[in-house]
């Protein structure tokens, strides 16, 4: 990693989750990752805001012929950009439990770095 670059810290579950996706969908998060972790701004259509997570949570979004997938993370100052959220998006709306598994998710990965220090 360049040193100007954002590190990018993947939450252990969501690592065994996304460990499944295919390698399309793989390639591009990363791709994705890599931009964000360049300093680029990227909108719509593979990053959108989700504040209802939490303040600078985004998500970024990955189609293929099997559905669409999911990736919630936020840019923190102190650590990077943390990756703590992915789902294969099933319906319209993102579902209120899924949004309460990213919170308790977020929370929980916070405070695994903050312990790591």
């Amino acid at each position: 990693m360049r040193p100007d670059w954002k590190p990018v810290r993947i939450y252990e579950p969501v690592r065994k989750l996304v460990h499944d996706w295919s390698t399309e969908v793989k390639k591009e998060l990363g791709a994705v990752l890599t931009r964000l972790q360049k300093g680029e701004s990227i909108g719509m259509p593979d990053v959108r805001p989700i504040p209802a997570i939490a303040p600078g949570v985004a998500e970024i979004r990955v189609a293929d012929r099997r559905g669409t997938f999911r990736t919630f993370y936020v840019i923190h100052s102190r650590f990077g950009i943390l990756v703590f959220h992915a789902f294969m998006k099933k319906a319209e709306k993102t579902s209120e439990p899924e949004k309460e598994t990213a919170r308790v998710r977020l929370r929980d990965f916070l405070a695994e770095l903050e312990e790591g220090l």
